[in-house]
């Protein structure tokens, strides 16, 4: 029965494929409308948020934000049919590239490189692409408590090139990436508590952001590059490079790091506002931080 299942679920995976791109954009906004709309989930999360973020924005242009933030999650999860029949032939369809120089300049030093991500766009697709354009990435990325689903997931991802590396313990796994010179992604956006987390201010409010990053770059001297995604005309995606992010060393280590991760959790604060709507705001981003 199991490879039937498998059968049918690429038959559908590629009849979505192959509709017209317009299609797409329809049965992404009829997810959003659903999960948005009918289901509500997490919609006064979303809408708590961004009444944090912004206090003084008239509530109904905080609505606007969040209905387009959902729109953009639900063409983002119609958009993992097209998974499957990604390859180097068909990728620049749907995606571009701006400021590579600077991940090709940080790569000619030899230290491998991090890159400052988070959950704008389809951040999905920006791993597609770097994959497909032969950029050696490695992601740090959780695992599902579903089997089927982690295997599912992990396994459309694995296919275009991308390896993985757990949250937990990674730092060995983390060294050894980029002293061979491949490019660790670190996801920089969610909660994160002690011990592996350190207090920062996101929009003003106080919540925790992982140290990982931090530390990886002071060990290793590795660049940060901000990287991220915006989605483009519907359902094209602009995958961004920006200039690396010098490292400042304080008084002592603990210092550096808490530092460090501040001016990384003030990077993606400026990259969130200058796209709002395309950030997931449906995450509990500010959670109380407990030592």
């Amino acid at each position: 029965m199991k490879p039937l299942l498998i059968w049918a679920a690429k038959r559908f995976a590629y009849l979505i494929f192959k509709l017209p791109k317009w299609i797409h954009l329809v049965l992404g906004d009829a997810v959003a409308y659903l999960w948005w709309s009918l289901l509500r989930i997490r919609r006064e999360v979303v809408l708590s948020n961004l009444k944090l973020a912004y206090p003084d924005m008239d509530p109904l242009e905080r609505k606007k934000i969040a209905w387009k933030s959902m729109q953009n999650l639900g063409r983002g999860a119609v958009e993992y049919f097209k998974f499957p029949f990604l390859s180097k032939k068909n990728i620049n369809n749907w995606v571009r590239f701006e400021g590579e120089e600077h991940i090709e300049a940080a790569l000619k030093k030899g230290k491998g490189v991090c890159l400052l991500s988070l959950h704008t766009g389809n951040g999905d697709f920006a791993l597609a692409g770097l994959a497909l354009a032969d950029y050696p990435i490695c992601l740090i990325s959780k695992e599902f408590k579903i089997k089927w689903l982690n295997e599912l997931w992990f396994s459309l991802r694995g296919r275009l090139g991308m390896t993985f590396i757990p949250p937990r313990n990674s730092s060995f796994s983390v060294i050894r990436s980029l002293k061979k010179n491949k490019i660790v992604i670190f996801v920089l956006d969610q909660f994160m508590g002690p011990p592996i987390g350190v207090r920062t201010q996101f929009f003003g409010h106080e919540t925790g952001t992982a140290l990982g990053l931090a530390v990886m770059a002071m060990r290793t001297g590795a660049e940060v590059i901000p990287l991220y995604t915006i989605r483009e005309n519907g359902n094209h995606h602009l995958i961004k490079f920006e200039a690396p992010i010098p490292f400042e060393t304080k008084e002592d280590r603990p210092s550096t790091t808490a530092h460090m991760t501040q001016v990384y959790t003030d990077k993606i604060e400026q990259i969130i506002r200058q796209y709002p709507d395309q950030w997931m705001w449906v995450h509990r981003r500010w959670k109380e931080f407990k030592d």
